[in-house]
């Protein structure tokens, strides 16, 4: 399966909610600071349909269908393609616990989730970005690997001569991300971050039915 580079919020429409995948815009902050309905799921006068052509009638879900589309909705949130998927599912199924909570904490700990979740990054495909250009390190090495998994204790920052560059000026005057995770710190006058812990089950989007993905590959 090929990357996907069409429209973000047609991935959104097609899982029927917000994956959060286009930054400010996701959370209806204008250009100019303003808060504007720009996400069609937060205008109230419009409808918010799956993509394709329009079906008369509700058709049944089946057991099959929910599974695929909760991975479905996982690998578009995280920017995953199906390989790396199914490799996040085989770790976790060799580990202690349960299969399903160890395939999304493998997942969250990547690196490119990690700079989103300090708030360097307005999105994670924007983190992606940026780790992939160079721009970040950890413990002081760089590293250009966004599937890079962190450990409890590793210092994530933007590398030293990258500081200037008017993009992480920019940050250093933003406001600190509000909802940024308790597992992990962000210093914007320094443009360093520590991972406090490793995430928990409670610390991941609760909407995610993991069970299902699990149901759907261990068929």
């Amino acid at each position: 399966m090929a990357k996907y580079t069409g429209p973000s919020c047609r991935l959104c429409r097609r899982e029927g909610e917000k994956l959060y995948l286009k930054g400010d815009r996701c959370y209806n902050i204008a250009s100019d600071g303003t808060n504007k309905p720009l996400c069609p799921f937060d205008r109230t006068n419009k409808k918010v349909t799956p993509p394709g052509p329009v079906h008369v009638g509700r058709k049944k879900v089946s057991g099959y269908q929910q599974q695929l589309r909760e991975k479905q909705k996982v690998k578009r949130t995280y920017g995953l393609l199906e390989k790396q998927m199914f490799h996040y599912y085989e770790l976790a199924e060799k580990q202690k616990g349960v299969t399903g909570e160890n395939m999304l904490i493998l997942i969250e700990r990547r690196l490119d989730n990690v700079v989103f979740q300090m708030g360097i990054a307005a999105s994670r495909a924007q983190a992606r970005q940026l780790v992939c250009h160079g721009h970040i390190t950890v413990n002081g090495s760089k590293v250009d690997i966004p599937s890079y998994l962190i450990k409890a204790g590793d210092v994530v920052a933007v590398k030293s001569e990258k500081a200037e560059n008017e993009f992480f000026k920019a940050l250093k005057e933003s406001p600190v991300r509000a909802n940024m995770p308790k597992w992990v710190s962000f210093n914007k006058e320094e443009l360093k971050g520590e991972v406090v812990a490793l995430p928990t089950r409670e610390d991941i989007d609760s909407r995610i039915k993991e069970h299902m993905i699990v149901e759907l590959y261990s068929k």
